[in-house]
């Protein structure tokens, strides 16, 4: 069941526990939010949190406190606040605007998707922003050849972050030539120096 409270700077609490809550774990819990338990098992109006799919750090940090503190069962907590209106200024990627706060506020009915099978691996790319380059695109189409079957879309968007500038530092770990001078250092050795002057002289 979910439980609701209110900090006195108007902050909403969503509690998930497995457990009914005692009146010693109420006081603990009264302490730590600096608010009170509501009784309300729903909270009418509009109010913008997190994502239900999308455990937040806060929330993690927050239930290993509590654990620290005694109060077991609790699953997941996490912070809302009241807004007057559905368009109200969020971020989309992180947060949600929810009409009402619903004992079903966490749960999760996400069916997978199917399976796509990538027959033009050059198009797929451009149409999900992948930035594979031209050799990248060569080598999966071979790939699909070996194994004489087409890739996944999951397969080619996991090649497609593993081998990101992000994991692998292609450009950062890269080889510079500047007027057709090879240098001696890479923008990762430069990076690691605790003081640079950017010009054509002191580039090694």
């Amino acid at each position: 069941m979910i439980v609701f409270a209110q900090n006195r700077e108007g902050v909403f609490y969503a509690i998930d526990t497995q457990l009914n809550i005692s009146s010693e774990a109420a006081e603990k819990l009264h302490w730590l939010l600096d608010g009170a338990l509501l009784e309300d098992d729903m909270l009418e109006g509009i109010y913008i949190g997190p994502r239900k799919e999308m455990l937040t750090p806060w929330s993690t940090n927050a239930v290993e406190i509590m654990q620290n503190m005694g109060l077991e069962g609790i699953n997941r907590i996490e912070q809302f606040r009241k807004v007057d209106s559905i368009d109200a200024p969020h971020d989309p990627m992180l947060e949600v605007v929810y009409e009402g706060l619903k004992q079903d506020l966490f749960t999760i009915d996400i069916k997978p998707e199917p399976i796509i099978e990538i027959t033009d691996i050059a198009a797929y790319n451009a149409k999900e922003g992948l930035a594979l380059n031209d050799e990248e695109i060569s080598y999966l189409e071979s790939v699909a050849k070996k194994l004489g079957r087409s890739l996944t879309d999951s397969e080619v968007f996991g090649f497609s972050q593993v081998n990101s500038e992000h994991c692998r530092h292609k450009i950062f770990n890269g080889q510079f030539i500047i007027d057709g001078e090879e240098k001696e250092s890479s923008l990762f050795k430069l990076i690691k120096k605790t003081r640079i002057l950017f010009n054509k002289t002191n580039f090694k």
